[in-house]
């Protein structure tokens, strides 16, 4: 018989999770798997166990809970050796699940429970960050610190607007950095508010922010730089840019590559996937293309 792990961050998003475990763990044993149900106890637990179980052991992990537990499981599988890497099912239910939507990964538990052991497994890009593995985000700056600062029982109540409020706090307290980015034959040397790598068509839930030209196993990344506002009306246009999910090229930089670096004076703080990624002077971004197995609807293209 297979055998399955599964992963669940029993606090994640409204605790959705707990009134169907039974339903999720009878649609795996359906499907032909003898489950080992995991919750996590504590922070980078799910990154641990990941990290060091026996490949002998299971045929197919799958998890639950929002971007930083797929993130602590994605993290974890990277480590390990390209041989012993299984392919990775995804049960959303954080408060917004920019790569599941993505990949169409079904929103419904059960339907995303389904897909985890009966989709295909897609080969998709995922990031190196100096020593670090994301899934689908590198950013620094504005509001960045937002989804991890925000406290769990506001995102639950909130959702989105948790994150907007508590990004508006800081609107006229606005760090700025200057950073080199040396990409591809490009140099940009410029003051920035905010900058991001990315592997997704969503971000913080806006779904158009990256355009719609967007390859998961394409071996590039999307790039976004918003330049320093100069005044209050600078900034009143960057962000009605963003509110209506367009690159205005006099504020921004847009570009796509499989290798970026970022240099900078003071070190600055980064996020990864929505979770503390360090703060660093000199970040190397890498494409991992194709290295992460995931399980997608068997209808999955790019649209």
């Amino acid at each position: 018989m297979k055998r399955l792990l599964f992963i669940y961050n029993p606090h994640a998003g409204k605790e959705l999770l707990k009134p169907k475990l039974a339903d999720v763990i009878d649609i795996f044993v359906k499907a032909g798997y003898e489950v080992v149900a995991y919750p996590t106890q504590a922070y980078r637990d799910a990154y641990k166990k990941i990290k060091k179980y026996d490949s002998s052991e299971y045929d197919l992990i799958v998890c639950s809970g929002g971007d930083g537990t797929l993130d602590e499981v994605v993290t974890g599988m990277m480590k390990r050796d390209r041989d012993k890497r299984e392919p990775i099912g995804y049960i959303p239910t954080g408060t917004t699940n920019d790569f599941a939507s993505s990949l169409h990964i079904p929103r419904g538990l059960l339907e995303a429970a389904d897909n985890a052991v009966n989709g295909e497994v897609f080969a998709c890009d995922a990031g190196r960050f100096n020593d670090d593995i994301f899934v689908y985000i590198a950013a620094f700056g504005l509001f960045t610190d937002v989804s991890y600062q925000t406290k769990q029982s506001m995102k639950n109540v909130l959702g989105h607007l948790a994150y907007v409020l508590e990004g508006a706090k800081r609107l006229f307290n606005i760090p700025s950095y200057k950073v080199k980015v040396t990409h591809d034959d490009e140099v940009i040397e410029d003051e920035f508010v905010y900058g991001m790598v990315t592997n997704s068509r969503s971000v913080g839930g806006f779904r158009n922010l990256i355009g719609k030209q967007v390859g998961f196993d394409d071996g590039v990344f999307e790039v976004t730089l918003i330049k320093t506002p100069k005044n209050p009306i600078e900034l009143q246009e960057i962000i009605a840019a963003l509110m209506i999910e367009q690159m205005d090229s006099k504020y921004m930089y847009t570009f796509k590559s499989g290798r970026i670096m970022f240099e900078s004076i003071e070190e600055i703080p980064w996020t990864l996937d929505g979770e503390f990624g360090g703060e660093h002077d000199e970040v190397v971004v890498e494409n991992l293309n194709k290295e992460l197995q995931i399980m997608v609807p068997g209808t999955h293209e790019e649209d």
